[in-house]
């Protein structure tokens, strides 16, 4: 059986402007990287390689020659199926350098050796049995937008609210954190956002100020890079500190070891776009459990596919802390399929088929 690899893109427009201190999204071209059978077209695998500008170390004008040049590298080997050890294959043709490319490679020869029906990972959630936790995410927006968008979380069932923080009024933000408290008291688990928002002068007073609402837990709240900053401020914070941009571009394992030693923060959040894929956040979940750090996967505005694969791949661990994984309602247009939200939870029922004619499938 030999096999054959190709891409198509599409471009998907978001519901409402999704708002972060880097700026504001409003549409996003999406790349679907096939693993098909060449006798059998119909049999495939698929991918997504999905960049996010300012983030992705493969983001620019030149991303869909790199993929391109990516699929003509795959055929010219004349892959088979006893060919597939996909980390081996991986590093030897995809540079660390294309980590959303190499995630959308890695997911599509999954899925093919599966049985091309996106079944990434086979385990209790992709078989229906099981669902995962997921936190519930409010975007950058002015205040009584968020306000009205946090309310509704809390109604939706979800038990942990991710805010995003850092480029609205700072006084608004602590209101928003203060109406939370008064209406739902410290039932609701807050998660906090900065996107390296903060800085040397403030980052300090402002982690002081934000810790009077219990909050658990504040991602990258300054911007990386800065270790030895980094690290007097999570030796210094009174909220637990989440490693996320940090991340970005440390693809060695001896890097990523170094890393968190160094640091030492409580959390890492793993996002396989922008990391490299599966066997890159092996390692950096295998690093953190050494150094009793925790970890959750988050999606980073994938569509429905990708969102699939890191559910599916966040299933395969027993981790109990609630995942950042989207809930595939961004876009205005996204991919017909079996992941369900109900109560703030993920579930995947088989019954449910995939449509994939929005790229023709």
């Amino acid at each position: 059986m030999n096999l054959k690899a190709s891409y198509i893109k599409k471009e998907l427009f978001f519901q409402k402007p999704a708002g972060t201190s880097r700026g504001v999204y409003t549409e996003k071209m999406c790349y679907f990287i096939l693993i098909s059978d060449k006798d059998n077209p119909n049999n495939f695998g698929i991918g997504e390689a999905s960049p996010l500008a300012g983030l992705s170390l493969d983001f620019g004008d030149d991303f869909e020659t790199k993929i391109q040049k990516t699929c003509e590298e795959l055929n010219e080997i004349e892959l088979e199926i006893f060919d597939f050890n996909i980390p081996i294959l991986l590093n030897q043709l995809i540079s660390d350098k294309l980590p959303a490319i190499k995630f959308g490679v890695e997911t599509a020869m999954w899925d093919f050796l599966n049985g091309h029906r996106r079944s990434v990972f086979v385990n209790d959630f992709s078989l229906g049995n099981t669902s995962l936790e997921i936190n519930g995410l409010v975007w950058m927006n002015d205040y009584s937008t968020m306000l009205k968008e946090i309310h509704q979380k809390v109604k939706d069932g979800y038990q942990t609210i991710k805010i995003k923080v850092g480029a609205i009024n700072f006084e608004d933000e602590l209101r928003l954190l203060a109406e939370i408290r008064d209406a739902y008291g410290y039932n609701t688990e807050i998660r906090l956002d900065a996107n390296g928002a903060f800085n040397e002068e403030n980052v300090f007073e402002k982690l002081e100020r934000l810790s009077n609402f219990r909050i658990h837990s504040i991602e990258q709240p300054i911007k990386p890079k800065q270790l030895d900053l980094f690290a007097e401020v999570i030796a210094k914070s009174p909220i637990h500190i989440a490693l996320d941009e940090e991340l970005i571009g440390v693809t060695e394992y001896l890097q990523k070891m170094n890393l968190l030693k160094k640091l030492k923060p409580a959390y890492i959040i793993l996002k396989p776009t922008l990391l490299g894929g599966f066997q890159h956040c092996r390692e950096w979940i295998e690093i953190a459990n050494r150094l009793n750090i925790k970890w959750w996967l988050t999606s980073a505005l994938e569509s429905n596919i990708g969102l699939n694969a890191i559910a599916q791949f966040a299933a395969n661990f027993n981790n109990p802390m609630p995942q950042g994984l989207g809930t595939g309602k961004l876009y205005q247009q996204n991919f017909d399929c079996p992941l369900q939200l109900e109560d703030g939870r993920m579930t995947y029922n088989p019954e449910i088929p995939w449509n994939l004619s929005l790229i023709g499938k």
